[in-house]
């Protein structure tokens, strides 16, 4: 099965257009357009029913203690775990493409109740519900697609891998709207027939080299 877009090329920079920040002289980062990219697969098994989408960024910061501090910057070589920034699941068998910006156009403080996608699917929430979550103004729950952001002091460039999991199920057995990637993973272990992954880059830091 093979995943490519249209928006970036496999191991390359994801254009600010897909992410939620971009740099700023005056305040660091500053909101973007925040489009999902582009997506076409090909290549499925025949037994495919459904499909599971998710992004994922390995390298987020294992602890907080200097992310986006002045004069203070995030080293390269810090413990990295992983920060969710889409789910989706019941993607119908015979849909192969997710167009720019058709899931999310824009940012949405406090998250996207019911962010568009095609018709059968379920978006999950992604981890801004977490991070956003002791801010009195940004905290919700973020449905969709929420793109890169990364610390801006952060030595490391990003990569975020769009995985795209073929599967025999029709329905993905995780419940209601509030579900997350860890809980559809779990949910399609002994049910996936193949798999595919495009991974982009992003930073926010000009410094960031590892």
């Amino acid at each position: 099965m093979q995943l490519i877009s249209l928006s970036f090329a496999d191991g390359q920079r994801i254009p600010g257009q897909f992410a939620l920040a971009v740099p700023d002289a005056a305040a660091h980062v500053r909101f973007s357009d925040n489009h999902n990219p582009h997506l076409r697969w090909s290549g499925a098994p025949a037994a495919t029913r459904s499909f599971v989408l998710i992004c994922r960024d390995p390298d987020a910061p294992s602890r907080p203690d200097d992310v986006n501090k002045e004069i203070r910057f995030v080293p390269a070589d810090l413990p990295r775990t992983d920060f969710f920034h889409w789910v989706m699941v019941d993607i119908p068998a015979p849909v192969t493409e997710i167009h720019a910006g058709s899931c999310s156009n824009g940012f949405v403080a406090r998250g996207k109740e019911t962010p568009p996608a095609p018709v059968g699917a379920r978006q999950g929430v992604n981890d801004y519900t977490g991070w956003f979550a002791g801010d009195p103004d940004m905290h919700g729950t973020y449905h969709g697609y929420d793109g890169p952001c990364p610390p801006w002091n952060d030595m490391r460039v990003h990569r975020y891998h769009f995985e795209l999991y073929a599967t025999d199920l029709p329905h993905c057995p995780v419940i209601g709207t509030g579900f997350d990637a860890k809980q559809v993973l779990a949910a399609i272990q002994g049910h996936v027939l193949a798999e595919a992954r495009l991974t982009g880059t992003y930073t926010l830091n000009p410094s960031a080299t590892g």
